[in-house]
């Protein structure tokens, strides 16, 4: 049972660690640049004095950038979290396929 606590602890010690990972994602031609936590809170949005004259242009850049960014946090979050799990469970046969 100690062993469940302690990784119990451990994944929320990652979940807060997570506040504090920043990951920066940008359009595929830098006009729209989003920063955002591995947990996924939003942090900053930078956009390109181009993108201001067309309000359509930019809503889709934002979306489909912060969209991109969102994966990205959930991609390093998951991965974070599971390696955590995973030094927690015993070594059960055919477990390591499971967190794959």
């Amino acid at each position: 049972m100690g062993k469940l606590k302690e990784t119990q602890q451990k994944v929320e010690a990652t979940k807060q660690r997570m506040h504090s990972v920043f990951l920066e994602e940008k359009s595929t031609d830098n006009l729209v640049t989003v920063t955002i936590t591995a947990n996924r809170t939003l942090k900053s949005i930078a956009i390109d004095d181009k993108l201001l004259k067309d309000k359509e242009q930019l809503e889709d850049y934002l979306v489909t950038t912060i969209n991109k960014a969102i994966e990205a946090a959930t991609k390093v979050n998951e991965t974070e979290l599971a390696a955590v799990a995973k030094e927690g469970i015993p070594n059960i046969p055919g477990m390591d396929s499971f967190f794959k």
